[in-house]
């Protein structure tokens, strides 16, 4: 899951961050209304937690302009304006949901994933390549019906991979994505990730599913 943050509160941020990061989800963020808007149009987003109360572009400005370019990414207010006019008029202008400050982070994945539910937007798809099988929502993993079970980063990593069956991913294609920022390239963080990622989805199966590329990086396929 890739998730877009639209909150100039640098604390507010930090938290929604932290927490996202924790459940295996890549995170970006927006400061700024501007910025926001051609984040959304230019990337794809599983999700946006947008506020409202942006400089350069109010966040009821980008709700209507993505909404009108004809972006259907689920968008979750998270606001401090609460009066009932806000919630109705962010509502019509195309927002899957509306949350008032303070919130419960606990609250605002329940709602993220009660928008899934529902099938508004994007709705990420069980993965399956083989007898391998994740889903992204409930965060499972299963081989041959088997549960395995990945810590966050593990977890993201093999959804990339499942994401590109069959394609070669280069260690800074892998780099870019699941951790999202460049690294040395000559660190063996990815080699690490992909050792361990095996153990968990290969051992004990007589045919391997993730593959070395030599001198390249890493292919999965069935």
């Amino acid at each position: 899951m890739k998730v877009l943050i639209v909150e100039d509160d640098p604390n507010v941020c930090r938290f929604l961050k932290k927490g996202f990061q924790e459940v295996g989800w890549t995170v970006e963020a927006a400061t700024e209304g501007t910025d926001a808007l051609e984040q959304i149009l230019g990337l794809d987003f599983d999700v946006v937690v947008l506020d409202l109360m942006l400089p350069g572009l109010h966040g009821l400005e980008v709700l209507r302009k993505i909404r009108e370019e004809g972006c259907t990414t689920p968008v979750i207010v998270l606001t401090a304006m609460d009066d009932t006019e806000d919630v109705v008029h962010g509502l019509n202008l195309g927002a899957d949901d509306y949350m008032v400050k303070p919130f419960s982070f606990n609250e605002l994945m329940a709602r993220i994933r009660a928008v899934f539910r529902r099938g508004k937007g994007f709705m990420p798809s069980v993965l399956k390549v083989g007898d391998l099988v994740l889903d992204p929502i409930r965060r499972r993993v299963s081989r041959s019906g088997r549960l395995i079970e990945l810590t966050p980063k593990e977890f993201r990593l093999l959804e990339y991979f499942m994401r590109h069956p069959g394609q070669i991913l280069t260690r800074m294609m892998i780099l870019d994505e699941v951790w999202g920022y460049q690294f040395d390239t000559m660190t063996n963080l990815v080699d690490v990730h992909v050792y361990k990622l095996r153990n968990k989805v290969d051992r004990g199966f007589s045919r391997p599913l993730i593959k070395t590329v030599k001198g390249v990086g890493y292919v999965l396929e069935a």
